[in-house]
């Protein structure tokens, strides 16, 4: 009787144990690397190899820079995982191998990431063992990211002239042209997921609470490229034929005249300019000033105006109330210069 109850109490205990010195050990050893803008590490084991990158100082300098891993391979059954520490990336990683859930924890299997430089960062790759394993891995950094640069630029050109592009008829038929093709794409996905999910897949996805639904979803995702490259034909007919019928009804229709829907419309882009000022950059501090110095200056522009023009006048008056001690300095440096 006593033996009964310890002999699975001794399992569950060793069992817990051995978890435990499993898991230390998957974070101790060769498996994690930390890279820096220029590394380049070349793995041929298997199973998990975490890369990280460890954040830098938050300085207006560094507020355009950014980073990208690459991953070089030729092979095609691997998963992705990232986190903010090994930790993190071993437990998703875990948590995808322990069940049958389609790895819903896989990042999307790009072979360019893009990092955070103000953050840490980790991202795991798992290669399956029957595969072939050699893969590369670098970074390189960015001194000047242009795109981030357009970002801010058009954020800012859009908030300040949201008021003009609001009363623009051709703005107003651009707008409508992309809100056309959007919108048909939406159905188009919505009808074709009715399509997929009749019968026997239906009853898949709802015992597998909607799991199914999400990795569909994910695949698809995964092969837009593919799917526009391969068939850029008959995706260039459709963004043809879905621009020509959104242009006709908003030519049927015409443009606003409503005022109040004028000025909707204005804050809307106004909201669309700071939203992309605002993730122009990882320096999210600099950018959230550039974001209210920008309100500031379309609201309360005569005051600001009328500050700095205070301020000026204040510094040049101060300068000139001193024109002895300024004589002076010149002199001096003056005969500084001759002797």
């Amino acid at each position: 009787m006593g033996n009964g109850i310890v002999n699975p109490l001794s399992a569950v205990i060793f069992l817990l144990i051995f978890d435990c010195v499993y898991t230390e050990s998957a974070l101790t050893t060769e498996s994690i690397h930390f890279l820096k803008p220029g590394d380049v590490i070349e793995n041929n084991k298997p199973g998990l190899q975490t890369f990280c990158h460890s954040a830098k100082p938050k300085y207006m300098k560094h507020m355009w820079e950014s980073l990208t891993m690459y991953l070089r391979t030729k092979i095609e059954n691997y998963d992705l995982y990232n986190g903010k520490t090994p930790e993190e990336v071993l437990q998703k990683h875990d948590d995808n191998h322990r069940s049958w859930n389609f790895n819903i924890f896989s990042i999307q299997k790009n072979k360019k990431f893009k990092i955070n430089p103000f953050e840490d960062v980790c991202i795991g790759i798992y290669v399956h063992p029957s595969n072939l394993h050699k893969y590369t891995v670098s970074m390189v950094e960015t001194s000047t990211d242009n795109s981030a640069l357009i970002l801010m630029v058009a954020g800012a050109v859009l908030f300040w002239n949201a008021y003009k592009f609001s009363k623009n008829t051709l703005f107003y038929y651009l707008i409508s042209i992309m809100l056309g093709i959007t919108a048909s794409i939406i159905i188009l996905v919505y009808f074709i997921s009715k399509f997929l999910l009749k019968g026997k897949m239906m009853y898949i996805t709802v015992l597998t609470g909607w799991t199914m639904s999400f990795y569909l979803l994910q695949m698809l995702w995964e092969n837009t490229q593919l799917i526009i490259v391969q068939y850029r034909e008959w995706v260039a007919w459709y963004i043809l034929i879905t621009s020509f019928i959104s242009f006709v009804i908003a030519y049927r229709f015409g443009p606003i005249t409503n005022v109040r829907t004028k000025r909707l419309i204005q804050w809307f882009l106004q909201i669309i300019g700071l939203i992309t000022m605002y993730y122009s950059s990882y320096l999210r501090e600099a950018t959230a000033f550039f974001c209210l110095s920008i309100l500031l200056l379309y609201n309360y522009p005569t005051v600001l105006t009328q500050k700095g023009r205070t301020y000026c006048d204040r510094t040049r008056r101060k300068n000139e109330s001193f024109p002895g001690s300024r004589r002076a300095r010149k002199e001096r440096i003056i005969y500084s210069l001759k002797y």
